[in-house]
């Protein structure tokens, strides 16, 4: 492609270079070449920007001129992602039912479905239309699910949960499992609490690779449409997730956590159970949050609390050796 014909595609204004210059593909700024495009979007790269021998880079409206072409974006971070799918083409699926496949004769699957080796599809199962599913899928009877949905291998959709359009799930989540529930009889042993609810996914949400949503004691665990979930993370049962949230690698959440919307919780981010997480509220990574955050709060720590009392608080751990020698000399001195 042209950088023209990329940069109509990108609603990106070309700088600095030939309209007519190839692109043959995209590559990072420090390994790229000519006839490659690049991006940056996080300053700690417009050094390398200066230098790079790709024939054009992705910058912002406001970027500094660099001697290379540039496109100009106003979100050149999704530039970038849109750039991405010029270039590369996912498999595609035929439409067809492998002669592996367990289908229940109840089941209703949609039209153009791609049904793989080894798939297991329960009964009065209900999947849309342009269903791909990948080898070891399992849908457990009872689920729906809407339009486009996309499974990867070894995912698996428990009994009666609900999934909206376009749902993507990668190898290995699981939608559904039981949640951890348990009640302590009179001689100490633990009594398994019967998981009766579902889940219930919106549309245009990803759950990734080993993932985990629990399925409410209760009525229902929700993730809410646009969410994406992280590889790794746990959703407590009874779990109301809003839209457009990030759940990134590790977080946990204990059962009947209620998170906004636009909410984003950094890897390893731990929230105790019937918290409830405001609107556009960021916590950063490995953070430990046992009470509430209020909406657009930006937490760190264990326990969380404000961002920037916590990079103080931890400017202060540095010194806490010299302030207690510095401490003890007066205590000497008294």
């Amino acid at each position: 492609m042209t950088l023209a014909e990329i940069a109509t595609a990108l609603n990106a204004t070309l700088d600095n270079a030939s309209p007519t210059t190839e692109i043959t593909g995209l590559s990072g700024i420090e390994q790229a070449k000519e006839g490659q495009l690049t991006f940056v979007s996080n300053p700690k790269y417009n050094a390398a920007a200066k230098i790079t021998k790709a024939s054009a880079v992705i910058v912002s409206e406001g970027f500094p001129a660099l001697s290379t072409g540039m496109l100009r974006s106003n979100n050149p971070y999704l530039a970038w992602a849109k750039a991405l799918e010029l270039f590369y083409h996912p498999p595609h699926y035929a439409p067809g039912i492998h002669s592996t496949a367990v289908i229940h004769h109840t089941a209703k699957i949609g039209k153009h479905a791609h049904v793989g080796a080894y798939v297991v599809i329960d009964e009065d199962v209900i999947i849309g239309d342009n269903a791909v599913l990948l080898p070891h899928t399992v849908i457990y009877r009872g689920a729906t699910i809407g339009h486009n949905f996309f499974t990867h291998a070894h995912a698996v959709v428990r009994e009666f949960c609900q999934l909206g359009d376009n749902v993507l799930l990668q190898n290995g989540a699981i939608v559904g499992s039981d949640g951890f529930g348990f009640a302590k009889d009179d001689e100490g042993h633990w009594h398994k609490i019967v998981q009766s609810g579902n889940v219930v996914v919106g549309s245009d949400s990803e759950i990734q690779a080993n993932a985990c949503i629990d399925r409410a004691s209760i009525g229902e665990t929700r993730i809410g449409r646009g969410s994406k979930i992280d590889n790794m993370v746990h959703v407590g049962h009874s779990c109301t997730i809003g839209h457009d949230t990030l759940l990134c690698a590790q977080v946990g959440l204990a059962g009947t956590t209620d998170v906004g919307n636009n909410v984003i919780l950094a890897g390893q981010v731990g929230v105790s159970g019937h918290v409830k997480i405001g609107d556009g509220a960021i916590a950063i990574a490995q953070s430990g949050i046992p009470q509430d955050v209020a909406p657009g709060a930006m937490v760190s720590g264990a326990p969380a609390i404000d961002h920037k009392l916590w990079l103080k608080c931890c400017a202060v751990y540095a010194k806490l050796p010299e302030i207690a020698k510095a401490v003890r000399r007066l205590s000497e001195r008294a």
